[in-house]
């Protein structure tokens, strides 16, 4: 390997992963630099390190810190960040600040991670590259149309399911298998939250669900002009979508899959000239006889199996990860483009992690002191890990407590696994109770030898193997006398006395604390959700009680134990009939009463601010142009809104009370209305109509009220709905850093609204400036009415001036005298107020017959007359 021209490099992460970056720096003589949060002061990557640094604030969050990790970087002299896997690692916005800040990411460029952790955008690219997907969405759904997705699925009979999936990250965060119906509702929103807490990202997809599925995936390491495969791995043991065990290579893999598979993934590295390493996933199933193997994703980072690959290849993958990043090619890494390396024998990783395991295969993180951590030793064993005795592991990070990877050369499987099988139980580990025994009652399965195994394979057999692993559990889980926390994973606690004691039944984080003092929850009613193991976990209450004492507040961290609720025992039955006998029928409910708080932020009534300087300059709000074009008026329920509580894509840079006050709806008023439904009845009234909130924020188009236009458009082309478009705006949005989005070409807005042309009528109306993305939707439309008050142009003030072609004044750019005459308007009005009526006029010619009187408060001598400021006396009302 050539010199590097690395000097020192900062280790962006933690736990074993950190401890395999400094010992692999430390042997290519490189510096490295630790960083460290308040909790992870004893880590074994803070000792090893040449030099750690403290991080402000504690938990995962204090490792997300992208301008607090680059200021390290620079102020200790480091020439590159490797980020190793979770965390940041596949944050474009991390690699693009690295490189703002003169630092090197190691890892893929800002666009390949903006690309695979798309995952819409990575299957788009899968299918341009001919490699088979799953079927599913092509972006984001709602649930409502993940529900249609799985109705979809099931009709007939079938025997299927759907996969709810994040579109950003990895790992199995934002993920849900569902079978049933009714759970569709309660996986979509965990899916959305805990994409949203993992990684910034809220959009979920839908996919096919593949029951009798082996998850295979290839190595693959480029340069960013070759590509080469490092061999496939095996990781189909799994339990939650969090992989188990780790095989390479597969030991039954059929040889045409193998190569098909392989292929596969070097024709998506290449297409995009792929740089770094990068792991390629496949589903297979070779009984299916139309998809026996489809691409699901792609991980654009260092995976935790990697060690299995360089068991059976000899190569170190962190080595060559920091070489390509240092711009080293493949052949001058002795790496054959276009070829798999060679491998020797079968590896097996068997992740050791610190949790228990129950009877309905929920996994609970447990914690206290290592009193003893003797792992196992000999040849053809590795073990990679953070812990010591001593060691008391916070309960705020992922549960990965040891990796034993176990190698043999030969050419059997039984060989490595009979190896594997002694290795397991040489392991020694008192203190905190592990899934130790449950990895010895896998290995000692015969469908495991046999590899006949599925991803869903622990959840059907875990009764077995839980009673398997109560029979080998011949190690003792005493925790250190002064541990304050017990180790093993308890239910709640309730005391024998009136006052009942709610605890946390794991450590973990407390997302979302929904009951107050006072509150009385029958059995069964949810009233929290806690974080752990990477998913998030629904509380409960066993039985009911009055709410006395809050003893735990929403984002704590929590230990196994620790007091939650202290309620008082109730009679539900009682209280139920006194609250018949003194219902209330005008009381509002406080659930319901939040629902009325939360709604009242996106009303004219609370901007005043807003609506004030909008009437300065001679202009309505958004709402307004609605409520007159709809008659609300008259019927409120003229107008069914979508999407009224989206806030704009920015909660990385803003807070949420900010947001939800000062970007009500994203930007963006739309729904269903009905439109001269005096006159035409309610049926032939209706419209589609979107109106661009020009109040809220620089820029119109966000990332939110992309996915409402979208959802709107798809509505008015399956339910062939006339369109009205308030157009005011300015197109794109800067800022909503929410999504990794780089170039947005996945944007579907601009063709769907297109496509309505000789479908539907299309009529848009502006009054102020109507610029950019703005003025392309506008140009669409069949029907363009503007007030005097209206600039219209394909760029506004600041791109001009930035194309060099001068600097103007916004009035000064498409001034409707100047759009009227050359016929881009076609209906020029004084105010919103004509603007709405000669939309309803308009509409009208399409709704039926008209009503005798039903006219615009302005005629004219001659319609033509309107493209001019004409003002003879006809014309003036």
């Amino acid at each position: 390997m050539k010199d590097l021209v690395f000097k020192k490099i900062l280790v962006a992460n933690r736990g074993e992963i950190a401890v395999r970056l400094v010992r692999a720096l430390h042997d290519l003589d490189i510096a490295s630099v630790g960083v460290f949060a308040r909790d992870d002061a004893q880590a074994l990557h803070v000792r090893l390190a040449d030099k750690a640094v403290a991080l402000d604030g504690t938990g995962p969050s204090a490792y997300l810190d992208i301008a607090a990790l680059v200021a390290i970087a620079q102020a200790e002299g480091c020439d590159a960040v490797h980020p190793g896997y979770g965390f940041l690692s596949e944050r474009a916005d991390f690699a693009q600040a690295c490189a703002d800040g003169g630092l090197v990411f190691i890892g893929p460029t800002p666009d390949q991670l903006a690309l695979f952790g798309d995952k819409a955008r990575a299957r788009a690219l899968a299918e341009a590259c001919d490699v088979p997907v799953m079927p599913g969405s092509a972006g984001a759904v709602t649930l409502e149309q993940a529900q249609a997705f799985f109705s979809a699925q099931t009709a007939n009979g079938a025997q299927a399911g759907v996969m709810i999936k994040a579109l950003g990250g990895g790992g199995g965060r934002g993920m849900r298998a569902v079978l049933r119906t009714a759970d569709v509702a309660e996986a979509y929103a965990r899916c959305v939250s805990e994409a949203r807490a993992a990684f910034g990202v809220e959009g979920v997809y839908v996919e096919h669900l593949m029951r009798n599925a082996r998850h295979i995936e290839v190595q693959v390491l480029g340069d960013g002009q070759a590509v080469a495969s490092l061999g496939e791995r095996e990781c189909t043991l799994q339990r939650r979508f969090q992989k188990l065990v780790e095989i390479a290579p597969s030991p039954t893999l059929p040889e045409e899959l193998r190569v098909q598979i392989t292929q596969a993934a070097l024709r998506m590295a290449q297409a995009v000239g792929y740089r770094g390493l990068g792991t390629f996933e496949f589903l297979v199933d070779e009984g299916a006889a139309l998809l026996p193997v489809v691409f699901i994703e792609a991980n654009p980072r260092l995976q935790v199996e990697h060690t299995v690959t360089e068991a059976v290849t000899g190569l170190d993958l962190v080595q060559l990860q920091i070489a390509v990043a240092a711009g080293q090619s493949l052949a001058d890494l002795g790496v054959e483009a276009g070829a798999t390396a060679v491998q020797r024998g079968f590896a097996i990783q068997w992740r050791i992690n610190a949790e228990t395991l129950d009877a309905e295969g929920r996994t609970r993180p447990a914690h206290g002191t290592l009193a003893c951590f003797d792992l196992a030793r000999g040849p053809g064993i590795r073990v990679d890990s953070h812990g010591y005795p001593g060691f008391a592991p916070s309960p705020h990070y992922d549960t990965l407590l040891a990796k034993l990877i176990v190698h043999s050369p030969s050419p059997r499987f039984a060989d490595a696994l009979r190896r594997s099988s002694r290795a397991l139980e040489e392991c020694r580990i008192e203190g905190i109770a592990t899934n130790l025994t449950l990895l010895r009652a896998i290995a000692a399965r015969p469908e495991f030898a046999a590899q006949a195994v599925h991803t869903h394979f622990i959840e059907a057999h875990l009764d077995e193997l839980l009673a398997a692993a109560a029979r080998l559990d011949d190690v003792t889980r005493a925790i250190s006398s002064d541990s304050d926390v017990t180790a093993a994973a308890a239910p709640f606690f309730f005391d024998d006395t009136d006052a009942l004691m709610v605890r946390a039944p794991m450590a973990a984080k407390l997302v979302e604390l929904t009951v107050d003092v006072g509150d009385v929850l029958p059995a069964g009613a949810q009233f929290g959700v806690l974080e752990a193991m990477k998913m998030e976990h629904l509380l409960h209450l066993p039985r009911a009680g009055r709410v006395v004492a809050v003893l735990a507040a929403a984002l704590d961290y929590l230990v196994e134990g620790q007091p939650l609720l202290r309620l008082e025992a109730v009679d539900m039955a009682a209280l139920e009939v006194d609250a018949h006998a003194a219902l209330d029928l005008d009381a509002i409910r406080p659930d319901l009463q939040k629902v009325i708080d939360r709604h009242a932020f996106t009303l004219d009534a609370n901007r005043p601010a807003a609506v004030a300087k909008r009437a300065r300059q001679g202009g309505r709000s958004a709402r307004a142009n609605i409520a007159d074009l709809c008659d609300l008026a008259d019927e409120p329920g003229n107008f069914s809104e979508y999407g009224a509580l989206a806030i704009a894509a920015q909660t990385r840079r803003r807070k949420l009370d900010d947001l939800i006050a000062n970007t009500p709806a994203d930007g963006l008023i739309t729904g269903i209305g009905s439109v001269n439904a005096k006159q035409f009845g309610a049926e032939k009234s209706r419209c589609a109509v979107l109106a661009y909130d020009y109040t809220v924020l620089a820029g119109t188009q966000g990332l939110r009220n992309h996915y409402k236009t979208d959802r709107m458009l798809g509505i008015a082309h399956r339910l062939k709905l006339p369109v009205v478009l308030f157009a005011e705006g300015g197109g794109g949005r800067p800022g909503d850093t929410d999504m990794p989005i780089v170039a947005g070409l996945h944007i579907r807005t601009f063709g769907q609204f297109a496509a309505l042309s000789g479908k539907v009528s299309v009529v848009g109306i502006v009054h102020g400036r109507c610029f950019a993305g703005n003025a392309a939707l506008l140009g669409c439309c069949d029907v363009i009415i503007a007030t005097r008050a209206s600039n219209i142009g394909m760029s506004g003030a600041a791109m001009i001036e930035g194309g060099g072609l001068g600097t103007f004044a916004p009035e000064q750019i498409g001034p409707s005298d100047v759009q009227s005459k050359n016929g881009v308007i076609d209906i020029l009005v004084r105010d919103e107020v004509e603007a709405v009526a000669a939309a309803k006029q308009t509409l009208s010619y399409f709704q039926g017959p008209r009503a005798i009187g039903f006219v615009l408060t302005r005629e004219c001598c001659d319609m033509r007359c309107q493209r001019t400021d004409c003002a003879c006396t006809t014309c003036v009302p």
